[in-house]
């Protein structure tokens, strides 16, 4: 027994020295509260994030709020109430987290808002996004590439515009880098919004939901394009675009004399990648999040440390209380021509996945 005792003392001894500096070495928690599991893009961010920090010593906390704002409060509630130190934050709606963002504050947590500006709330420290803006204007200007290259010999063009989720300031972004570039030529008459609809009031597809733009654009068919024949899409999301081609398909599109409207999008979903190579969906804007995620956790890391993380814009996002302080990246824009090249050679799918 005696012998059994020592080697178990031994074996406690040799645990506790083993797990003593992995305890010494964890840098603290950190929230991470994702919008969605609906879309792939934010289970990827989640998941490249919460490996980032894991490798970087801290403790992650990585939470999916299925789309329900009281879903995502709670957890991010919880979050500061379990101690983390930084919250890392992808809102569903971005003007509901002012009272939680208060708690936060009080507690000395620091905030980055994740892709989706954080309004009305002086407490949100710094954001980590792509140049939105910039996204619409590719989306834009591929529209009317695929327009020229698709039907040449139609003017005017008969356009359909859809925007994001009312609720997301990114949708606004993207909305008017793109009419930056539409709302010429719409002035000018080449291209027609047959439908009237325009504005983001009019335009907007809550939650982002692929089904809901499905029904609209089955609306407009059946409503605008009885006796005329829709040129182009506006779609700011692969999630929107695969619901806007499957009306269109509903009705013919894509068959027989009738040629596929120019269909835009962004996420570089791999659905949609497929669909481009189909020669369906036109064109996506890839953004690569995994360098976002990188971009959230060295702010993280500069907090963390005492120091100021590294922006490269203080003047574009206002929040309605404050400028908050960014960093931007820059999205690409992909069609059939180049897709493939680009996402497979950074890594982001490999040629099975898109093959197959």
């Amino acid at each position: 027994m005696k012998i059994i005792t020592s080697l178990l003392a031994a074996a406690a001894m040799t645990v506790a020295s083993f797990v003593a500096p992995a305890f010494a070495e964890d840098k603290g928690m950190v929230g991470i509260s994702m919008p969605t599991k609906t879309s792939t893009r934010w289970i990827s961010d989640g998941e490249t994030m919460e490996k980032l920090f894991k490798d970087a010593g801290y403790t992650p906390d990585l939470q999916f709020a299925d789309d329900d704002i009281p879903n995502q409060l709670s957890q991010i509630e919880n979050m500061v109430t379990k101690g983390a130190k930084v919250l890392v934050i992808a809102a569903i709606d971005g003007t509901t987290l002012s009272d939680i963002l208060q708690k936060a504050h009080d507690a000395g947590v620091k905030v980055i808002a994740y892709d989706r500006l954080i309004r009305d709330s002086g407490n949100v420290d710094y954001y980590a996004t792509f140049d939105n803006f910039q996204v619409g204007v590719l989306q834009a200007n591929s529209l009317v590439q695929g327009l020229k290259e698709k039907f040449p010999g139609v003017k005017p063009w008969n356009v359909e515009l859809f925007g994001g989720s009312p609720d997301d300031n990114n949708a606004f972004f993207f909305y008017d880098g793109a009419m930056s570039v539409l709302q010429p030529m719409i002035d000018s008459g080449d291209i027609v919004i047959k439908s009237g609809q325009m504005g983001m009031d009019q335009v907007g597809t809550l939650r982002w939901d692929g089904a809901v733009a499905q029904a609209r654009m089955e609306n407009l068919l059946s409503s605008t394009y009885t006796d005329a024949k829709v040129n182009g899409v506006l779609a700011p999301y692969d999630g929107l675009s695969i619901g806007i081609l499957s009306a269109l398909k509903g009705v013919g599109y894509g068959s027989g004399d009738m040629t596929m409207p120019v269909v835009t999008g962004q996420d570089a979903e791999l659905p949609s990648v497929k669909s481009i190579l189909a020669n369906e969906q036109y064109s996506t804007v890839f953004k690569d999040t995994r360098e976002l995620a990188k971009v959230a956790v060295n702010m993280v890391n500069a907090i963390m440390t005492g120091k100021e993380p590294e922006i490269n814009d203080t003047k574009t996002y206002n929040n309605g209380v404050k400028v908050v302080p960014s960093y931007l990246l820059t999205p690409v824009a992909a069609d059939k021509s180049n897709v493939k090249d680009i996402l497979v050679g950074a890594g982001y799918y490999t040629e099975d996945q898109i093959n197959n």
